[in-house]
């Protein structure tokens, strides 16, 4: 007798079941249940009653509601119309209502207006843009308290040296003060994620760093692609070069400035190393400092990354 396949269940949230609302993995629908955790990411936020609060993926609400409690405003962006609806109903004809604002949509391609602070637990496959979209947002935002996949985490407050180094770290923290503030079980949400989870609190630069991040971004691209590497031996690769001569040949084309005479393109890039003592240097050991000194010299020497 030929077996019956059972049909898979998918885990639903107890408070949406009635609805028939089955969570979307593919926009990392993974609802925060715990109480104490959403307390204590409200208590690190330092949550005013006069604060507007921006919440990107609200899911049913359950964090939503404690800070329309506490807060001036939320404003919670959700990109999935069937939970913005949920949310929208949960609220409904109580003093909170007038409270909420709710973005239907993709984060990234929203608009922001203005708000004091951001707190979320953010969709994992959204971590890093959604990181920079906050950070370059103006005006400045006061901080933001996150929830993030924990690996995610411990690369934005990984120091140069440590292992978990990378361009994501020096990005970040060019921008902002970064702190790690607990770790978070998968039992903590609903359905549970294959990973552990962090929560990181950003607070910007404020007033920002003098530089432009376009260009610093270009740097660190370039710097971190063999991070183990020294700069020399990054620099010297074709693409690298022949991004950098296009850039280069456009800057002086722009000012009506001929190029020099013999003028190669590899050896002004590795003399610039050089006088700044930095072409055996690698950029896993390398802080914010030294990669501003470095970009400097670049730019002074005509040589851009945008």
């Amino acid at each position: 007798m030929p077996k019956v396949k059972t049909e898979k269940k998918t885990r639903i949230h107890n408070e949406v079941q009635k609805q028939g609302i089955v969570f979307n993995k593919d926009f990392g629908q993974h609802i925060l249940k715990n109480p104490l955790v959403i307390t204590t990411m409200l208590e690190k936020a330092a949550l005013r009653g006069t604060d507007v609060v921006l919440e990107i993926g609200p899911g049913t609400g359950n964090m939503t509601v404690r800070m329309l409690e506490r807060a001036k405003k939320v404003i919670a962006c959700e990109i999935d119309t069937r939970l913005a609806a949920e949310l929208q109903k949960r609220v409904q004809g109580t003093p909170l209502q007038p409270k909420l604002q709710v973005l239907i949509g993709d984060f990234l391609k929203a608009e922001l207006p203005f708000f004091d602070l951001c707190i979320a637990n953010v969709p994992y496959q959204i971590s890093s843009p959604l990181i920079f979209k906050l950070l370059l947002h103006r005006p400045l935002f006061r901080c933001a308290v996150l929830m993030f996949q924990r690996e995610f985490a411990q690369r934005l407050v990984a120091k140069p040296g440590d292992k978990l180094f990378c361009r994501l770290s020096i990005n970040t923290q060019l921008l902002a003060r970064v702190d790690m503030l607990m770790k978070v079980g998968k039992n903590n949400f609903k359905p549970p994620p294959k990973v552990e989870s962090s929560v990181v609190r950003l607070e910007p630069k404020n007033p920002p760093p003098p530089v432009n991040f376009t260009e610093w971004d270009g740097l660190t691209r370039i710097a971190f692609l063999r991070k183990n590497k020294t700069l020399a031996a990054t620099f010297k690769v074709n693409s690298v070069i022949e991004m950098l001569e296009k850039n280069y040949k456009l800057y002086r084309s722009l000012r009506n400035e001929p190029l020099e005479e013999n003028f190669n393109m590899q050896e002004k890039v590795i003399g610039i190393l050089e006088e700044q003592g930095m072409s055996t240097s690698r950029a896993r050991s390398m802080d914010i400092d030294e990669f501003m000194r470095l970009l400097l010299a670049f730019n002074s020497a005509g040589i851009h990354f945008n």
